[in-house]
């Protein structure tokens, strides 16, 4: 097998993992199923509601290095920053409305089986729309399906990197005064709106993981200094002991180790690696969909009336594996020929 330059084995393990304890979190977090397990298992339970969700740092922080690479091996001009902006816009639209879609219809049975506050009610037009102009957490819209403020903070986050790679470009020495940029902005929200939950809907208070995820990109290119990497993982260290954060300490760590392997190549697939990559490549259909396929299980759970825990492992095992198997469907359904048609769309342009 020929090495793809394009493929990154340690994202690929970074986003396999990340995604199987956001599915986990879900399902420790909402209805009976979780109830059911907690009797058997509730240690395991409470680590997975208060520690298994702070793998969505490990998204920000590959988010912006993937960012940075698209910045920085683009154009600054207008057009072409744009291009990439409305891109991104549907590249994240497209799947999550379909998803929204369907976890609309998933709650709709859901709703007619059992009756649990974490199934959401059937939306008003302004409330879809939100989701469709990904408005609906600074709106303080409720979401449609768990997770979907993160989609509307990683485009947040994607505008805020355009708009420094625009004005850095202007400067004389365009790189520098964008890595300037991106660090002082991640500083400030290490240093202040990370420290505000107020905040949690708007992108300043994740860019401090997003940032270190760009800032270990461009470290890794031949002509860049390391030392833009040492100092920002300084400021963080630093945040960290002045307003100790578990997300923030796991952010510092996933950048570390993304500018370290930045060099790994596999040569040669083995089955587990193979797995590993499948898994990475569908984890956002697999964030859209699971939470469609919780609802079912639950309400079907909650509807035969049984509370057992055994019965509840069962049914959680079950979720799990029907989550990952309709994950692959919607991958190769509508994800992927969504993306391959937006890369057509904008060779042509």
């Amino acid at each position: 097998m020929k090495n793809n330059p394009n493929r990154f084995p340690v994202i690929d393990a970074f986003k396999a993992i990340a995604s199987q304890l956001i599915v986990l979190h879900h399902l420790a977090a909402y209805g009976p199923i979780a109830d059911a397990v907690q009797l058997i298992a509730p240690s395991l339970i409470i680590w997975l509601y208060d520690y298994a969700r702070m793998a969505v740092q490990i998204f920000f922080v590959i988010g912006g290095y993937l960012a940075a690479r698209s910045v920085f091996s683009n154009k600054n001009n207008i057009r072409s920053l744009t291009l990439n902006l409305i891109n991104r816009y549907f590249r994240l639209v497209i799947p999550f409305m379909c998803a929204v879609v369907l976890a609309i219809i998933c709650a709709i049975i859901a709703r007619d089986m059992v009756n649990h506050e974490f199934i959401p009610d059937l939306p008003k037009l302004t409330q879809f729309l939100s989701h469709v102009f990904l408005l609906h957490g600074v709106l303080d819209f409720d979401s449609l399906l768990a997770g979907a403020w993160f989609i509307a903070v990683d485009f947040q986050l994607f505008l805020i990197m355009l708009c420094i790679s625009w004005f850095g470009g202007k400067a004389a020495n365009s790189r520098t005064v964008i890595l300037v940029i991106i660090t002082a902005t991640a500083a400030i929200s290490l240093f202040w709106f990370n420290r505000q939950a107020q905040y949690d809907d708007w992108a300043l208070y994740f860019f401090g993981a997003y940032g270190m995820g760009a800032i270990a990109y461009a470290a890794g290119q031949r002509g860049h200094s390391s030392t833009w990497l040492w100092l920002n993982l300084a400021f963080a260290i630093t945040a960290i002991f002045i307003d100790f954060r578990l997300r923030i300490l796991i952010a510092v760590s996933v950048a570390l180790t993304l500018f370290l392997t930045r060099n790994v190549q596999i040569k040669a697939q083995t089955k587990l690696e193979r797995l590993v990559h499948y898994l990475g490549i569908i984890s956002y259909s697999l964030f859209l969909v699971h939470f469609s396929v919780l609802m079912l299980t639950n309400a079907i759970f909650g509807w035969l009336n049984v509370t057992d825990p055994l019965s509840g492992s069962i049914f959680m095992l079950l979720t799990w594996i029907i989550s990952l198997i309709l994950a692959d469907i919607f991958y190769h359904k509508i994800e992927k020929p969504a993306v391959s048609l937006l890369k057509l769309r904008v060779k042509a342009n």
